[in-house]
């Protein structure tokens, strides 16, 4: 019986694995096709890379797409962290409270955050003279992603020694000395990590993006306006270059974990030992 069920469990794997992944790999692999036929290969080709790259919308959407992901990214990890070391400080109640709050745009689905968003900004917008355009599109990604990088950091928080702050100030640092170069060095790993994952949101965000970017193109938002006409194989090559940016920066996430993991491992078989 456990020989059947371990043989169905696997089979089952497989096939959730083959529906999510198959369309993506017909994508790649088509991406290289050197026709625009979708069904039929014809033969190997770059030739779709290469007229990508000579686009000049794709180019500026990309181009718009890294600043908004980078700027996001950065800030984001700048008021995470801040925001971290606050809500760690917080008594039990207070802190709950406010995690409860702040994993409400994690689990919400991002059509509601992208509308609500969007009215903010409209309404804000008739009252102060501006209209939706880079800014509004960039706090919207700092936005959605400040709760990321929370989550990132707080698990290294509260890793940490209670008294490792204190010890740092009675060995002769300032509060600010302590604070740089003793605790930051210490959540370093939870920082880096919710640095990348915010980068990786905001490269693949589409709907908040359609909300609150007004005349401003992100990549995403240039894919969906080439499906409404023709499918070409341009779109095939830039989303083959899209999902491999995720997918490598996904990787470096679990593989930084999966590192940190051995070394606090290690770390506490030295103390034991």
């Amino acid at each position: 019986m456990k020989k059947k069920n371990g043989f169905w469990g696997r089979f089952l794997t497989f096939l959730l694995f083959f529906f999510l992944y198959a369309p993506i790999i017909v994508l790649i692999i088509f991406s290289f096709n050197s026709t625009k036929s979708r069904t039929v290969w014809t033969g190997f080709t770059l030739d779709w890379y290469v007229k990508l790259f000579h686009n000049s919308s794709i180019l500026s959407a990309l181009y718009t797409t890294l600043l908004i992901s980078v700027l996001a990214a950065l800030i984001a990890t700048i008021i995470g962290t801040f925001a971290s070391i606050g809500i760690f400080n917080m008594k039990k109640r207070p802190r709950e409270l406010i995690m409860q709050v702040n994993n409400i745009p994690v689990i919400n689905a991002d059509i509601i955050t992208g509308v609500s968003l969007c009215i903010l900004f409209v309404f804000l917008g008739k009252k102060l003279g501006f209209e939706l355009g880079f800014g509004t599109l960039l706090i919207a990604h700092i936005t959605f992603n400040i709760p990321y990088v929370i989550l990132s950091v707080l698990p290294k928080l509260r890793q940490l020694d209670k008294n490792l702050f204190e010890a740092a100030q009675d060995l002769g640092c300032t509060w600010m000395q302590a604070f740089f170069k003793v605790i930051i060095p210490q959540i370093k790993p939870g920082i880096v990590n919710g640095l990348l994952m915010a980068f990786t949101l905001s490269v693949d965000d589409f709907v908040i993006s359609y909300f609150t970017a007004g005349s401003v193109e992100t990549l995403s938002m240039r894919i969906y306006a080439m499906t409404k006409k023709r499918i070409s194989p341009e779109i095939n090559a830039v989303s083959t270059i899209l999902f491999a940016t995720v997918l490598l920066l996904l990787i470096i996430i679990n593989v930084r974990e999966a590192r940190q993991e051995k070394a606090a491992e290690k770390r506490r078989a030295s103390f034991k030992s």
